[in-house]
């Protein structure tokens, strides 16, 4: 069975444990994100186990589009076919809905859009979701929504979210069926709700009301960080927060940056994923508690020190700046796999502080100190 258990609260920042059948989920935590079932870069499943993942997160519409979902289910499911024991979450195929725009047609009993690989005609409505995620049989499944755009029009907006609102409670009834038939890998599968609305708080928080009332196993906050300011993202976030259940676990979906963790945090929010600290790594670009470098620069080129002192990551306890510099000049694979190794390591890490932090009550002071080191210069260094 699964349980959110509040541990303790610092302000609005919540502390908590989520009791999954794939294990426990210290919260907050960041997904560390694995589109097509593993993380870009050359990160194995050894790794995420070595830099602290809890939680890694797949992709519905890509995994049905290759290898396809019906091969995975025959191959024991997303946790056997990767060879990964604790919790996986799975989108819905939902953004993929909105970032394919150019390809897509939305209808009430779901959206027909086309391959971006094969340009294969695809339809994907609630239940072809559930069925897919099922199929996969991660720990965590999202419903299906349409993530509109942070500039639509307040009329497209107030249908688009009324309609994600079926969606989930047809989301909902179609997971109960599939979890209680014979064949299903996980049936202690569990549905998040999303919540939208674009920038509109009203149909926000209306929406947020609804879909707290079906009792969800969690909610996710949606539709941000895809065009809007950083402003517009954290009062949404405080408008939203209040009115879902502060016993359940609560995902901003898609953020971000660790400065946006950090508030989020303090907002309420437990569950993060983002593909920055993955991408940015297969680019040279690094985190560090003073500020992001870029490797590429060349006032690294004789730099022996790691990419961060003190820091636990493979990276950082062997190889140095100057010789990371070089394999990414050189185009050699391990130079971008020690980097991307390196940014989930200190997401990771950063949660582990955020966690300790407020336990200890000292959110408020943690978070100034990390903004604060995090906003100086690379060339401070």
């Amino acid at each position: 069975m699964h349980e959110y258990r509040l541990i303790c609260r610092d302000g609005h920042a919540k502390r908590g444990e989520f009791h999954t059948v794939h294990g426990v989920i210290e919260t907050p935590v960041f997904m560390n994100v694995g589109t097509v079932a593993a993380i870009k870069g050359a990160v194995s499943t050894e790794d995420l186990e070595e830099i602290g993942t809890q939680v890694e997160l797949s992709n519905t519409y890509h995994l049905h589009v290759r290898p396809g979902d019906g091969v995975v289910k025959k191959l024991g499911g997303l946790h056997r076919f990767m060879s990964w024991n604790r919790p996986i979450l799975t989108d819905s195929g939902g953004f993929q809905v909105f970032s394919l725009a150019n390809l897509r047609q939305i209808k009430e009993e779901g959206v027909y859009f086309h391959s971006h690989i094969d340009g294969q005609k695809i339809f994907m409505g609630p239940e072809q979701s559930m069925q897919i995620q099922s199929n996969l049989a991660s720990t965590i499944a999202m419903a299906f929504d349409e993530c509109p755009s942070s500039r639509a029009e307040r009329d497209y907006v107030q249908r688009s979210v009324d309609r994600t609102y079926r969606w989930l409670c047809r989301c909902k009834e179609e997971m109960a069926r599939l979890n209680s038939l014979p064949d299903t890998i996980n049936k202690e599968q569990l549905l998040f709700g999303i919540n939208q609305g674009a920038v509109f708080e009203d149909i926000r928080v209306e929406h947020a009301q609804r879909i707290a009332e079906l009792d969800l196993p969690g909610y996710a906050i949606g539709g941000l960080a895809v065009g809007e300011s950083h402003e517009e993202m954290y009062a949404i976030i405080e408008a939203v927060a209040p009115q879902l259940p502060v016993e359940k676990p609560l995902y901003l979906m898609g953020v971000g940056t660790p400065a946006n963790i950090l508030e989020a945090v303090d907002r309420g929010v437990d569950f993060f994923d983002c593909v920055y600290p993955s991408r940015n790594g297969r680019h040279g670009h690094v985190y560090t508690n003073q500020g992001k470098l870029n490797l590429y620069n060349a006032q690294y080129e004789l730099d022996e020190r790691p990419i961060e002192e003190g820091c636990g990551c493979p990276a950082c306890r062997r190889y140095s700046r100057a010789y990371i510099r070089h394999l990414l000049k050189a185009k050699e694979m391990l130079g971008m796999r020690l980097c991307v190794l390196h940014n989930l390591y200190f997401y990771n890490h950063m949660m582990e502080e955020i966690r300790a932090a407020i336990e200890e009550g000292r959110y408020q002071e943690y978070k100034k100190q990390k903004l604060s080191g995090m906003q100086q210069r690379a060339s401070d260094q």
